[in-house]
C-alpha cells in the first residue's frame, strides 16, 4: 500500500491539470455520514429522531410529511446543520493536495463542505446544493439562497415545526418551495448549466495535456456521473490517468459489474470486492481501496515533501 501511495503522489506531481470525482464517501470519511445512524446525525437531530423515528439524515430528507410546516422544519435544521458543520479534514488534506494544480472538482455531494474550502468556479455541483432551494414546480429559473431560512429556527417553540409564514413560498407563483436537490422537480436551469459549462471547458482546456482524474467516495448509484465518464475520458485520451481511492472491503455491485461488463476477477483490483479497474486502463490506473482519511493524509505530507 505504501507503494501505490508513492505512486499516486508520483502521478499527481507529474499532472498538468486534476479533476476529482466526489462523492458522499469523502464526507462519511469525515464522521459527516448521511445514510446511517452516526453520532453526526443522531446527537444533532433527536426531535426528528424522537418524533418520527428516523434512522439517518437521508430519511427525514425523503420522508412523505403531512404538512409544509413539518418539512421545512426538518429542512431547516438539516440545512443549518451543514452551515454549521466544521470543514471535515479529508477536505483540508485534499485542498492541500492540489494546491499549486490547475483542477475542477465534479460531485454529487450537496452538503455544503465543499464550498466553505474550494472556490465556487472550480466545482460542479451536478446533484445540487443545499444552500440553495427553488419554486417546486419550478415556474421560473432562479435558485434562492437558504442564508435566511437558518437564521429562523433558533427561537421555535417546536423545533419539527415551522409556523405558517416561515414556510418559503415562490415569489412568483406562491408554490411552497423545495431544496435544489435533485429529485423529480430539480431545476437544470442556468445556475446549472453555468456550473456544467465550467467543467466543460475545463475539460477542453486541458484535453491534449497530461491529465489526472482523481475519483473519491463514489458508490454504485450513479455510476454515470462520475465513474463512467472518468473511465471512458482516461481510455480515450492518450496522457490520461485514473486514480481511485475508496473504502475497503466495499462488496462487489453486480450492476456495476454488467456495465463494467466484466467480472469482478476481471478487473485490476478484483476478487470479492467491486470492480474498480478495467483491464481497458491497466497501466492507466491504480486503485487505492483503504479508508479516505488516512489516503488523504498520506498523501497530503507525500506533496507536501516534494
Amino acid at each position: 500500500m505504501e507503494n501505490t501511495i508513492l505512486q499516486i503522489s508520483q502521478w499527481l506531481q507529474e499532472a498538468d491539470a486534476i479533476v476529482v470525482g466526489i462523492g458522499s464517501g469523502l464526507s462519511s470519511a469525515c464522521g459527516y455520514n448521511h445514510y446511517n445512524t452516526v453520532p453526526f446525525f443522531s446527537d444533532n437531530m433527536k426531535p426528528f429522531i424522537e418524533k418520527y423515528g428516523f434512522k439517518s439524515l437521508f430519511q427525514g430528507l425523503t420522508y412523505l410529511y403531512s404538512t409544509p410546516e413539518e418539512e421545512w422544519a426538518y429542512l431547516a435544521h438539516y440545512i443549518k446543520l451543514m452551515y454549521d458543520t466544521p470543514i471535515g479534514k479529508p477536505y483540508r488534506d485534499l485542498f492541500k493536495i492540489l494546491n499549486g494544480k490547475p483542477y475542477f472538482i465534479l460531485t454529487t455531494n450537496v452538503d455544503m463542505q465543499l464550498d466553505k474550502l474550494f472556490p465556487e468556479n472550480n466545482i460542479c455541483h451536478f446533484q445540487g446544493d443545499m444552500r440553495y432551494r427553488q419554486c417546486q414546480q419550478p415556474c421560473n429559473d432562479e435558485v434562492y439562497s437558504n442564508d435566511n431560512i437558518v437564521k429562523m429556527i433558533d427561537e421555535l417553540d417546536d423545533p419539527t415545526k415551522l409556523p405558517s409564514d416561515m414556510v418559503p413560498r415562490c415569489p412568483d407563483c406562491g408554490r411552497v418551495m423545495t431544496l435544489w436537490v435533485r429529485d423529480d422537480h430539480f431545476l437544470e436551469g442556468s445556475h446549472w448549466q453555468q456550473q456544467i459549462a465550467r467543467y466543460r471547458s475545463f475539460l477542453e482546456t486541458y484535453h491534449d495535456n497530461k491529465i489526472l482524474f482523481l475519483e473519491m467516495g463514489v458508490g454504485d448509484m450513479t455510476p454515470n456521473i462520475i465513474k463512467l465518464p472518468f473511465w471512458k475520458m482516461t481510455a480515450e485520451l492518450p496522457d490520461a490517468r485514473y486514480v481511485i481511492i475508496n473504502t475497503k472491503g466495499v462488496e462487489n455491485k453486480s450492476a456495476l459489474t454488467e456495465l463494467c461488463q466484466a467480472s469482478p476477477t476481471c478487473c485490476a483490483h478484483g476478487g470479492g470486492k467491486r470492480p474498480t479497474i478495467p483491464l481497458q486502463l491497466q497501466g492507466k490506473a491504480l486503485a487505492y481501496d483503504e479508508d479516505l482519511a488516512i489516503a488523504l493524509h498520506q498523501l497530503s505530507h507525500k506533496q507536501c515533501d516534494k
